[in-house]
């Protein structure tokens, strides 16, 4: 399943804003591994994130699987809530 998150990426474009954000698709299938990134919270507390997002909000490191080589992003949110984005968006077969 296709899931949408919020992901914090580099802006190299802009000297003043470090760091963007943009709405992301992602294979729920392609997950390997969630895990906190408080690097993040720090970063947010010290300005070098855009602003108006909230000093409480938390970030997860997120793992996709793309054969033998892997990739990882930073989302917007914990990961619970991640896990359940995740979770909630797969399809459940009835038997009957």
């Amino acid at each position: 399943m296709i899931i949408k998150l919020v992901e914090i990426y580099k802006n190299s474009s802009y000297e003043q804003q470090r760091y963007s954000l943009r709405e992301i698709f992602l294979n729920s299938e392609h997950i390997v591994c969630l895990r906190p990134e408080p690097r993040y919270e720090k970063m947010l507390k010290e300005g070098y994130l855009p602003e108006g997002i909230d000093s409480r909000q938390e970030f997860t490191r997120v793992f996709m699987d793309r054969g033998h080589l892997g990739m990882d992003i930073v989302v917007v949110g914990s990961p619970e809530i991640v896990e359940k984005k995740v979770h909630s968006n797969k399809r459940k077969i009835l038997k009957g």
